[in-house]
């Protein structure tokens, strides 16, 4: 049997378990949300469209030809279950050229990453509102997403490879404060790092807490994760700062690794030598001495019992 690829690696191990109850609660409240719109926007010509998805981190748009099949009363239904999108409808045949639609299709943007995905015509042609909503809660990622085991099939299905977690409480005071600082770090890295909330006040979010080896007294924390290789790194914070934040995804993305300066002893597998070595930082910075090479700055001691 062939291992799965590493992106997937992390992504089986948080489905494992089923959605947590709480999470399925919020589906099911958010259609009953005040203030939600009815209707979804006309969108009458390119130019209104292209304000539309501009406007908007998640955008619902179904291009019709036939405003007299199921899938446009089902698309309306979903206007209420998700407020945090913006549904919208058009006929015009200049805005369908405009997208290279060619039949009637239910188009998600997302401003994240710069998505267009689309359900066609053999998509449609049997779709209920449970498959729409599905595609629509698995497929909403937003600047900041909150994650769920159903928002991480979203996550991991982008084409943007490293995601940054902060592992919080959304019950302590310090969190909405926290969220504008993080919001506003994320717009530096639209395009290259996917921003994700993880409620660790959430009992099934453990998973993801132990994934990345923390212990609860070492939050809140970032995370960050690059899909291809497994390749992470953490950094307990007291608070969010946009230039924490910053500075630790500008080292990732160099390829710095802090959390293996904060490990005084750390293994690690050189999958050419059939060896373990012990990492360990030189705090006098000299010369490293027999038995020892210098890696990444680091003395690696050559622990001689094999794998």
């Amino acid at each position: 049997m062939e291992a799965p690829p590493p992106r997937f690696m992390f992504l089986l191990f948080l489905l494992t378990c089923e959605l947590a109850p709480e999470v399925a609660a919020e589906v099911e409240k958010s259609s009953d949300g005040p203030g939600a719109a009815q209707e979804p926007t006309w969108l009458a010509d390119v130019p209104a469209a292209m304000e539309f998805i501009a406007a908007t981190e998640v955008a619902v748009i179904g291009f019709f030809q036939d405003l007299e099949i199921p899938a446009v009363s089902i698309l309306r239904s979903m206007v209420q279950k998700f407020p945090g999108v913006s549904f919208g409808i058009s006929t015009d045949s200049e805005v369908l050229t405009h997208y290279n639609i060619t039949g009637n299709t239910i188009c998600l943007f997302r401003l994240v990453d710069n998505e267009q995905l689309n359900l066609e015509d053999e998509d449609i042609a049997g779709i209920d509102a449970t498959k729409l909503s599905n595609f629509i809660e698995i497929n909403s990622l937003h600047m900041v997403t909150e994650y769920n085991p159903v928002t991480a099939i979203g996550l991991f299905n982008s084409v943007i490879q490293i995601h940054l977690l902060l592992i919080m409480n959304k019950a302590s005071p310090e969190h909405e404060e926290n969220m504008q600082r993080y919001q506003k770090a994320a717009k530096l890295f639209q395009g290259k790092i996917l921003f994700i909330l993880v409620d660790s006040g959430m009992k099934e979010n453990g998973k993801v807490i132990s994934f990345f080896k923390l212990k609860e007294s070492q939050l809140p924390a970032l995370a960050i994760y690059r899909t291809v290789d497994d390749e992470w790194d953490t950094l307990p914070i007291v608070e969010v700062s946009i230039e924490h934040v910053q500075n630790f995804c500008d080292g990732f993305l160099r390829g710095k690794l802090l959390v293996s300066v904060r490990l005084q002893v750390k293994q690690v597998v050189f999958f050419l030598h059939p060896f373990y070595f012990l990492l360990k930082k030189n705090p006098l910075g000299s010369e490293s001495g027999e038995g020892q090479m210098l890696v990444n700055g680091y003395h690696v001691q050559l622990d001689r019992r094999n794998v």
